[in-house]
């Protein structure tokens, strides 16, 4: 470690397009930082796959910065930089989501901060404002929208009424999309990022495996269409949220009424909104993705590291439970024959599992015959058995669609 009053060297893991972006960023601001916190930051790597030494890194750095991804071996990197004394910074949200618990324990048991701003919604500061500005407010639920890719994908299908893959292929050319996205848009890289936010929010050290989490892969026009008739919004959203004593944590597409504060969010914005008695809700939003982007966020959480206590979560007081049945409204779409008596049976099956419908559509003549409606909240169990039902009945074309709907506004 350098002295007091040397330069604050920085050891670089990984030099991608974020860590490209993070070295370069650091040069230009350099001066800058210098002259607010006394002591100017100084690259020290960085480690790649064909050059530099971790241990050499690792003994000259203040502050150590992984930008490499992955679990291994980023995980026993970060591990060995906490037990060394140095302050960590990384953007690295599988390994956080994954791994969480243990790097918290080793950065609280060392004196050392470990910040991840970069993590999450990339330049958005959800992260800072969960563990800073509401420590401690009592947080009910987060909702968001804490993908760029997918957000930018349903805001085209919307837009231009074209097809999941050709909003892909859109994606992919204006480089919001990498050529695999399978964890983007099967919603993994969202379950990892609120899995995050719950541990911050909640205390809990919620792990990616305890997250159940469903893609975009299988929506159609055709559900825009429909949620444009039924003045909807579709996103791919997560929650994390108080229920029953315990906690639950999902990511599900899910369409919202105009009046939600994430409803307007479109193209590769991330979003995120913070709900409490307390302070009613607050929405945070901005450039989710990026070189650039990502890099700010990392280097704002390395000056915080420079002129900060130690910064760190704390120890789960109390082991939250997480909940996996809750209340949804949903979305429903039945491909059906166009007879007589199909409404009333659908109805029929949806009022035993004490299922009732706030609105319904009924769309095209003979092999179009469509049954679009919303019902109202129910537990999801329940509306998952009348589906199955409703899907055994001899006058459906295909299986049920459905989509979870969330009814709160904010007006």
């Amino acid at each position: 470690m350098t002295p007091a009053d040397g330069p604050f060297r920085v050891g670089l893991l990984g030099h991608g397009t974020v860590g490209g972006a993070f070295a370069a960023l650091l040069a230009e601001r350099a001066e800058m930082v210098g002259a607010i916190v006394g002591r100017p930051p100084e690259l020290v790597g960085p480690l790649t796959r064909s050059r530099g030494a971790y241990e050499e890194i690792l003994e000259r750095s203040d502050v150590v910065v992984e930008l490499i991804g992955g679990t291994d071996p980023a995980r026993e990197y970060i591990l060995r930089a906490l037990r060394a004394g140095r302050h960590v910074v990384t953007a690295n949200k599988q390994l956080l989501s994954q791994h969480g618990a243990e790097l918290y324990a080793a950065a609280r048991e060392n004196g050392v901060s470990l910040r991840f701003e970069a993590a999450v919604a990339g330049v958005v500061p959800v992260v800072r404002v969960l563990q800073e500005t509401l420590a401690v407010t009592h947080v009910e639920r987060i909702h968001g929208i804490v993908n760029g890719t997918t957000n930018y994908i349903l805001t085209e299908m919307a837009r231009t009424g074209a097809s999941y893959q050709e909003a892909l292929s859109q994606a992919q050319r204006l480089g919001y999309a990498e050529a695999e996205p399978s964890e983007d848009v099967n919603g993994k890289d969202a379950a990892a990022k609120m899995a995050i936010l719950a541990n911050l929010a909640f205390g809990a050290p919620v792990r990616l495996d305890q997250v159940p989490y469903e893609g975009i892969e299988h929506l159609t026009p055709d559900d825009m269409e429909y949620a444009g008739e039924l003045g909807l919004e579709l996103k791919l959203l997560g929650t994390a949220e108080r229920v029953q004593g315990g906690i639950s944590v999902r990511v599900h597409p899910v369409f919202l009424y105009p009046g939600h504060p994430l409803a307007s969010v479109l193209g590769p914005f991330n979003a995120v909104t913070i709900e409490s008695p307390t302070i009613t809700e607050v929405t945070l939003s901005g450039p989710g993705a990026g070189g650039p982007q990502t890099a700010s966020a990392v280097l704002g959480d390395v000056v915080s590291a420079m002129v900060g206590p130690p910064l760190v979560l704390d120890e789960p007081a109390i082991q939250l439970p997480v909940v996996t049945e809750v209340v949804s409204a949903f979305y429903l779409r039945l491909e059906v024959a166009d007879r007589p008596g199909v409404l009333a049976q659908v109805a029929q099956v949806l009022g035993l599992q004490g299922i009732s419908v706030k609105s319904v559509v009924q769309k095209g003549l003979g092999d179009q015959a469509r049954l679009v409606m919303v019902v109202h909240p129910v537990a999801e169990s329940r509306f998952f058995a009348a589906m199955e039902l409703i899907g055994g009945l001899d006058f459906m074309r295909s299986a049920p669609r459905a989509i979870r709907v969330i009814e709160e506004e904010f007006l």
